[in-house]
């Protein structure tokens, strides 16, 4: 369902984020910032300049993205075989959240110069908030697209596999010939075991294409979020699966949000009242340490769902 996809995705990224971040910061023995960027050349605009910059150089540390993406794919999806339409899935929301991360990095540059000038620049890649990347997943969330596999694709992959066992296997054949004619049964590319594992890691689990439930829909892109089945009805109370309903619950009767009485009532309609609440009030700090404030009564009108 929707919200499983949203799991996946937001899981991966975070991890993604908080190992590339990490690296940065030197948390981490086994990775360092991204020096990736010092080979490369300032983007140039059709003048040869760079645009709204006298002169700039790449420097600073930038967040590794690249080994946080590669852990979070070793780490993240290391039960996802790629096998089943849910594995596919599984991984395509993954990978999702992943590129999300990736993409949002921006350029952060510090001024050189005399009495505050900006006659040079330093710039490294940063990540974004992950507040940012959560909040654009949870516009992915909303609109998930419903997918299935088509047969073509399957064939693709038999046909992927055939390949990759019809190389190895000439492989095998080849240098057996080139020992005399025949292979050692001790040989290591005798044994099947080492063949197979050396054929397995040839296919790209990563490479397929989802379909869309709706042929009328466009495929899911790289970035959007898929599910297979759709959500449970959270409007009426199911023991079974955890869900309590929205029978009693707190609307906001101007959101046009999942907040409002509009969405979270089920159209049942809501109820308005005005209450007598109890709260602080005139906080006050007092040396040293506490904080000391009044309880004032005040009225309130709240709406419940029916």
């Amino acid at each position: 369902c929707r919200e499983t996809a949203f799991i996946y995705a937001i899981t991966s990224a975070a991890v993604t984020h908080s190992v590339a971040r990490a690296c940065s910061e030197g948390s981490i023995e086994s990775c360092t910032c991204d020096y990736s960027h010092h080979n490369r050349e300032p983007q140039m605009n059709n003048m040869g300049v760079v645009a709204g910059v006298g002169d700039w150089e790449w420097g600073g540390c930038s967040d590794n993205i690249g080994f946080g993406f590669k852990f979070s794919r070793d780490f993240v999806d290391t039960g996802e075989r790629g096998r089943t339409l849910r594995e596919k899935m599984n991984l395509h929301n993954n990978e999702a959240g992943r590129a999300h991360v990736q993409a949002e990095m921006r350029q952060e540059c510090k001024c050189h110069g005399m009495s505050g000038s900006c006659t040079m620049k330093t710039c490294w890649m940063r990540l974004n908030s992950f507040r940012t990347i959560g909040d654009i997943l949870k516009d992915r969330f909303d609109g998930a697209s419903r997918v299935m596999v088509s047969n073509s694709l399957r064939s693709t992959s038999v046909n992927e596999n055939t390949l990759t066992n019809r190389a190895g296997s000439a492989n095998l054949k080849t240098n057996a010939n080139s020992v005399g004619g025949s292979a050692s049964p001790n040989s290591v590319l005798s044994n099947s075991i080492h063949a197979r594992g050396h054929q397995q890691k040839r296919v790209n689990r990563y490479n397929f294409q989802l379909k869309p439930y709706n042929p009328e829909h466009k495929p899911p892109g790289s970035k959007d979020l898929v599910y297979l089945e759709p959500s449970p009805g959270f409007c009426e109370r199911n023991p079974r699966l955890g869900i309590q309903g929205t029978h009693g619950r707190q609307c906001n009767d101007t959101s046009i949000g999942v907040d409002g009485c509009d969405l979270m009532c089920c159209g049942r309609g809501y109820r308005t009242q005005e209450v007598t609440v109890v709260e602080r009030c005139s906080c006050t700090f007092h040396w040293c340490c506490e904080v000391k404030c009044k309880l004032c009564r005040a009225k309130k009108i709240i709406h419940t769902c029916l």
